[in-house]
């Protein structure tokens, strides 16, 4: 886009002292006389750009009018960099390696030195993430909305929203939006939307209410679980929970306690952990994870 090329045209002109057209053209692919066109654009927008002709010639911003390159630190850069490459990771495309070039012009060493914190947010469901991602970012820019089939605990249907948020939230990627049919702002988990696409209907940005991402809004916690543990699954829970949620017992078992915030969870949770665990609290549940036990017995005997 051409927009996107001016932007990076400037990024190069307040980061180095003198460029040729030539290199401009060949940095974005363009002919010469588009970079002249876009020259031209950006002295009409205000910012006054120098040509010189002969051996050092070259194009530059005219002296005095330049940003002060101290606005942003090494460390400042090392810390955007690390967060586009973070977006590069699930993008599927280079698009943010590119502004990551555009950016350190003038200052390469900045991607390459320091290169100590990686942040991969792709997942075992790229290939179907990806594509889903990058139609929720054309629709937010085009205020669209898109429609999918939704799959949830209590059943599927279809939806349709007013997409505002891509957010990736307890190790999962979600849209925040305003849905049609519940009439109210909902988070909705990518991996649970089937058959997503990007209506024609253009929306009305809404006064949006602030996003609230603390992890009891939606899942709030509804009762108190306490289970005796082996110290074989102590690495788990401490992975999962935290060390704080367990107490060693004279025995040498561990007594586990957290806040749960579904029941059907919870039995699945206690099932995965086999003979290692006892669920104690809520007592009411003993029996029902007893009898669930007895059915998954009789499908295996």
């Amino acid at each position: 886009m051409k927009i996107d090329r001016l932007i990076g045209i400037l990024s190069i002109l307040l980061q180095q002292d003198k460029v040729t057209a030539p290199y401009l053209a060949e940095k974005f692919e363009v002919s010469r006389r588009t970079i002249n066109r876009d020259i031209e654009d950006i002295c009409k927008a205000g910012i006054p750009i120098v040509t010189t002709q002969g051996q050092n010639g070259g194009i530059s911003i005219m002296e005095g009018y330049r940003l002060d390159k101290t606005l942003l630190t090494s460390r400042d850069m090392h810390s955007i960099l690390a967060g586009l490459r973070s977006l590069d990771s699930v993008a599927g495309t280079n698009r943010y390696q590119l502004l990551m070039e555009k950016l350190s012009v003038g200052s390469q060493e900045v991607l390459t030195s320091n290169d100590h914190i990686r942040i991969d947010l792709s997942s075992w469901y790229k290939s179907a993430l990806v594509p889903k991602i990058e139609l929720i970012q054309n629709a937010i820019e085009d205020c669209r909305l898109i429609a999918f089939r939704y799959y949830s605990p209590k059943g599927e249907g279809e939806r349709e929203i007013e997409p505002y948020l891509l957010v990736f939230q307890w190790a999962s990627w979600y849209v925040w939006g305003f849905c049609l049919m519940r009439q109210d702002y909902r988070l909705f988990k990518l991996n649970r939307m089937m058959d997503l696409e990007c209506c024609r209907e253009v929306i009305d940005k809404r006064i949006l209410p602030p996003y609230e991402n603390e992890a009891d809004r939606p899942f709030p916690i509804r009762f108190l679980v306490k289970a005796r543990c082996k110290p074989s699954i102590k690495w788990r829970i401490v992975d999962e929970f935290g060390p704080e949620t367990l107490e060693e017992l004279p025995d040498g078992d561990f007594m586990f306690t957290a806040g749960y915030s579904d029941k059907e969870n919870l039995f699945c949770w206690i099932l995965s952990l086999g003979d290692q665990i006892e669920l104690l609290e809520p007592c009411e549940f003993r029996g029902e994870l007893a009898e669930l036990g007895h059915r998954v017995y009789e499908i295996y005997r």
